[in-house]
């Protein structure tokens, strides 16, 4: 689990025969999870100033790979008895979205997103997103998707002050919308019994 806040921007070492080597100066061990542009990964090797990750073929159909290139957002799985100040965050990139314009606004800018129809269910106004792993508050739902507002502090430590139009990101929506959709799905062809109910609620 994350929680949406980028503890670090690493270097891309490089990335070949599906294996992605980052320089940082954060040292994970062999087998931790970290989120990477907010995909959550697995430390394959550790070494003075560098770690790898091995993407699967699942992981690669569904990242925007091409900003797996210079620079990305790292974010280490949370740890019991730590403050949750974004999020909470799977690192389960459901879809991609592209950016379709940026607009200043004051001392903030609008970013607007394109999403694809099944990410959509999932928006809703002053909700949760995760875009490249960053922990976001959707201000309003638009007809192709939905607007973002960037404020400086954000702009200045992740890599929204690098994006442009047309761009591709990952997106991951609130996993808690997408139970709360699935259960309600549900109830429409299956009535839920009171073990499906202690079964819900133990997931949270």
């Amino acid at each position: 689990m994350f929680t949406g806040l980028i503890r670090e921007m690493a270097t891309v070492e490089s990335f070949s025969h599906n294996t992605l080597r980052l320089k940082a100066s954060y040292k994970p061990k062999i087998g931790d999870s970290i989120a990477i542009n907010g995909a959550c990964l697995t430390a394959t090797k550790v070494g003075e100033g560098f770690f790898e990750v091995e993407l699967s073929k699942e992981s690669r159909d569904i990242l925007a790979l091409e900003n797996y290139v210079g620079t990305v957002h790292i974010e280490p799985a949370m740890q019991l008895g730590e403050r949750i100040e974004g999020h909470m965050i799977q690192g389960h990139i459901d879809a991609i979205g592209t950016i379709a314009s940026i607009k200043k606004n004051e001392n903030a800018w609008d970013f607007y997103l394109v999403l694809p129809s099944s990410a959509v269910p999932f928006m809703m106004p002053k909700g949760s997103i995760a875009v490249d792993g960053v922990s976001l508050t959707i201000n309003e739902i638009t007809p192709q998707g939905i607007r973002l507002t960037i404020i400086n502090h954000t702009m200045d430590q992740t890599l929204f002050s690098t994006y442009k139009p047309k761009q591709r990101v990952n997106i991951e929506t609130d996993m808690f919308a997408r139970y709360i959709y699935t259960m309600l799905h549900a109830q429409k062809s299956t009535p839920l019994s009171w073990r499906d109910v202690d079964k819900i609620q133990s997931i949270f």
